[in-house]
């Protein structure tokens, strides 16, 4: 696997290349909380299309497009679809290069928004729904994103290979000498997922926790779907990390695979959604941050299996309630300061 190549303080010094490019208007409060009224559609409609780079999974991510061009005939959304840190790169590249192509981004690393904000790349937009139903803790108190999911990363198994029994249930388990070789983990350095959870574990269990981990001969992958889908091959045992709504959907399907949240604690994953300054179809962007954030688009995350915040959104029939489950939550602001940190770290006890 080869390590990224363009890191969080390349994306620092890109912004001070911007500031021609894209000159920063003065901040002010957050802006009134925004209706989709006739006016809006028809200027997005005029526009016709939007950009959607998106870290969720493929699957999801074109469910949302399809979605919303179903309630929106005549815009169409592009989506690119990649790992959260591999998007990060992509946008902190292009508008380094003066390149506005992005509209609205979806990350599963909120510490992408953290920096997105701070280098004046996001334009405040507040859907009526987001001020009227969202908890306060999942939006930014300057209107610049808001949280549109959250999830959780799990240990796994596959139920062909592993006895209920005998499934490991902490992360210390996955220490035990029985699971040497029989291991998969996504990688902090690809997936905003993982580099959360990375973060998060360490908090909780110290660094010489993965040091430990290091040493049982571990499938080392990319995305947080990895793991999951890798399991189900049969070609691992357990899974370390991972998308647990990857890994239910999985199960769903009749796959013989099954979650696990450690009784350590599951580190929370948040997926912030924002509008970019340089937006080349700002009205677009708008109704689809505004549809995201409806009920009716909170239907199409609840039914991929994430949690919604949206108070009227309700959760999907027979999905582990997030309340039953003991959370390792995570600061986006620390996460964003230590990320490269994390990720050297990593590459270094995991040798990729």
């Amino acid at each position: 696997m080869r390590a990224a190549t363009y890191s969080r303080r390349d994306a620092l010094k890109a912004s001070a290349a911007l500031a021609v490019a894209f000159a920063a208007p003065a901040k002010a409060a957050a802006p009134p909380p925004a209706v989709a009224d006739a006016a809006l559609i028809a200027a997005a409609r005029k526009e016709g299309k939007l950009a959607l780079y998106s870290a969720l999974d493929l699957s999801l991510s074109e469910k949302l497009a399809k979605a919303f061009e179903a309630t929106y005939p005549g815009i169409a959304v592009r989506v690119e679809r990649s790992g959260a840190e591999r998007i990060f790169q992509r946008i902190g590249q292009e508008l380094a290069s003066r390149i506005a192509a992005v509209d609205v981004a979806l990350s599963t690393d909120a510490a992408h928004f953290v920096a997105w904000k701070r280098n004046d790349w996001l334009t405040p937009y507040v859907p009526e729904d987001v001020a009227r139903y969202f908890q306060p803790d999942g939006v930014d108190a300057d209107g610049m994103y808001a949280t549109l999911c959250v999830s959780l990363s799990c240990i796994g198994y596959n139920t062909n290979l592993v006895k209920a029994e005998d499934a490991p249930k902490t992360y210390a388990d996955l220490l035990d000498p029985k699971w040497r070789g029989k291991i998969v983990k996504a990688h902090p350095a690809y997936s905003g997922t993982i580099l959360t959870a990375t973060y998060a574990t360490a908090q909780a269990l110290g660094w010489t926790y993965f040091e430990k981990l290091a040493q049982q001969k571990v499938m080392q992958v990319q995305s947080a779907s990895d793991p999951p889908k890798k399991m189900a091959l049969g070609e691992r045992a357990v899974q370390a990390d991972g998308a647990d709504a990857i890994l239910l959907l999985l199960k769903e399907q009749g796959q013989p695979v099954e979650a696990v949240y450690p009784s350590e604690g599951s580190p929370v994953i948040t997926t912030p959604g924002g509008i970019f300054r340089s937006a080349p179809n700002p009205n677009a962007a708008r109704l689809f941050q505004s549809f995201l954030c409806s009920v009716e688009g909170q239907r199409v995350f609840i039914d991929g299996n994430r949690h919604s915040i949206h108070a009227l959104a309700k959760p999907k029939p027979g999905r582990p309630p997030i309340s039953a489950v003991k959370l390792l939550k995570s600061d986006p602001v620390a996460v964003e300061a230590q990320s490269e940190e994390i990720k050297a770290r990593y590459r270094k006890l995991f040798g990729v």
